[in-house]
């Protein structure tokens, strides 16, 4: 008799220990820095537009921990939802028009509306890259 086989190809299996690098480039980055001055514009609003102690850090911390959930669920490459491009589309433009009209609610329109075109010009080429 002979020993039970596996019906896995060790061959073809994927080193687990091996790094995957992905390529970073400009709008990579510029897509972080975006993220990154979106969550900072919700806890900049949570800060200038409620009263100290509570309301204030509440909203400082909750307004972009939801952002951030809601990116990680609909918008994320990770999620465990699949969107499709229109889903990904509305999360992604709705949590840029809630980072920029924080800026416009506080008092600096024209922080709120360059934020508004960046970001969006990220977006539109970073799904430029997604649906290729």
């Amino acid at each position: 008799m002979s020993a039970p086989q596996s019906p896995v190809d060790w061959g073809d299996t994927p080193d687990p220990h091996a790094i995957r690098r992905r390529r970073v480039d400009a709008w990579g980055v510029l897509r972080i820095v975006v993220c990154a001055f979106g969550l900072l514009s919700l806890a900049t609003w949570g800060y200038f537009a409620w009263p100290f102690p509570m309301p204030a850090i509440l909203f400082m911390v909750g307004a972009p921990v939801f952002a951030a959930v809601v990116w990680y669920f609909f918008r994320s490459p990770a999620s465990s939802i699949q969107t499709d491009v229109v889903g990904k589309t509305i999360v992604e433009v709705a949590l840029i028009i809630a980072a920029g009209g924080c800026w416009i609610s506080i008092g600096y329109p024209v922080v709120g509306l360059v934020f508004i075109v960046v970001a969006a010009l990220s977006g539109v080429v970073e799904f430029r890259k997604e649906t290729r």
